[in-house]
């Protein structure tokens, strides 16, 4: 991933309904939702879901797929781990991080 990418990918991020919507994908796993399912667990109109499945699509964060009548929406996990891989590409300066949920600050730098 380069630099526009990553920001490309961040921005479609960067909107609460969106980062919600693509949380909520990640959860679902591989299986996807459908845009109404999605939209009545995130409680949000159907065609302001559908705006932000548009960017989250635009920006690679998410796959569509049609299944008959149905969209079937899932997170690309491809895109989102080379996001991560981006951002801490030189963590620590190529030392051990040693992260931990109660210290999220890299240890070693």
């Amino acid at each position: 991933m380069d630099e526009i990418q990553a920001v490309t990918t961040l921005g479609a991020l960067a909107h609460a309904q969106r980062l919600r919507a693509f949380r909520a994908l990640v959860v679902a796993g591989p299986e996807g939702l459908t845009p109404g399912v999605l939209a009545d667990r995130l409680d949000v109109a159907r065609n302001a879901l559908s705006f932000h499945l548009k960017e989250l699509a635009h920006a690679g964060l998410v796959t569509v797929e049609q299944q008959g009548r149905n969209l079937i929406y899932r997170a690309d996990f491809g895109q989102m781990n080379e996001l991560l891989g981006y951002l801490t590409e030189h963590c620590c300066q190529g030392g051990t991080c040693e992260a931990t949920d109660a210290s999220p600050v890299c240890t070693s730098c």
